[in-house]
C-alpha cells in the first residue's frame, strides 16, 4: 500500500503526452499510464487490507491544509549513473507537500504501519521505467521544457499495488481531498 498525491487530470494528461513525446522510439523503457501519475507520499508496502481504514484515517488526518501547488521541473535519471527510471521533478515553491508528508509519515508511524525514510521526502511523478531485460540505457534526448502551468495537487488517494508482468496496477483503497 502507498498514500499519493493525485494529479488533476488537466496536469496528468498534459505530462503524459510530454512524456510520451520524449519517449517516443524507446523500446527499452516502458512509460508509466497516464492513469498512474502521481506524487507517492508514503511507502507502506505490504498492509493488510482490514488495515486500510485505519490507514486512511491516520493518513487523511492530518491532511486539513491546503493543496500542495507543484510546477513541473527537470527529468531526473535514478539513479544517475545506471537508470532504472526517469522521473520529473516537482517544484513545490511553499512546501506543502513535504510538510504533509511529514505529517502524514509521523502519524502512520505512531500507528506502526510505517517506518519513517531517513532521506529527505523529494515530490516526483515516475514518466517511465527500464524494462528488466535492458542493462545499460542512454538518457534521454534533450526535450523541451515540460508544462509549465502549475498546478493543485487536491485528491489524496490510499492504493493498493497489484503487480502485473506489464506493470502494476494501482488500486485506489480509500480518496480524500485537500483544500484549495
Amino acid at each position: 500500500m502507498f498514500v499519493a498525491l493525485d494529479l488533476p487530470a488537466r496536469a496528468r494528461s498534459e505530462l503524459a503526452a510530454w512524456r510520451d513525446a520524449l519517449v517516443e522510439g524507446r523500446h527499452d523503457l516502458r512509460p508509466v499510464a497516464p492513469e498512474a501519475l502521481h506524487v507517492t507520499l508514503v511507502f507502506l508496502g505490504w498492509q493488510d487490507e482490514a488495515a486500510a481504514e485505519a490507514i486512511a484515517q491516520a493518513a487523511f488526518g492530518v491532511a486539513a491544509g491546503q493543496a500542495p501547488v507543484l510546477r513541473a521541473g527537470a527529468v531526473k535519471p535514478l539513479p544517475p549513473r545506471d537508470p532504472r527510471l526517469f522521473a520529473l521533478d516537482l517544484e513545490d515553491e511553499d512546501g506543502r507537500s513535504s510538510a504533509l508528508q511529514g505529517d502524514m509519515s509521523r502519524a502512520l508511524a505512531d500507528g506502526c504501519w510505517y517506518r519513517p525514510e531517513k532521506r529527505p521526502f523529494w515530490p516526483h511523478v515516475t514518466l517511465a521505467r527500464v524494462k528488466r531485460r535492458e542493462r545499460r540505457v542512454p538518457g534521454l534526448p534533450a526535450a523541451p521544457p515540460p508544462p509549465a502551468q502549475p498546478f493543485p495537487a487536491t485528491e489524496l488517494t490510499l492504493y493498493r499495488s497489484v503487480l502485473r508482468p506489464q506493470g502494476a496496477l494501482y488500486e485506489p483503497l480509500a480518496r480524500a481531498t485537500l483544500g484549495i
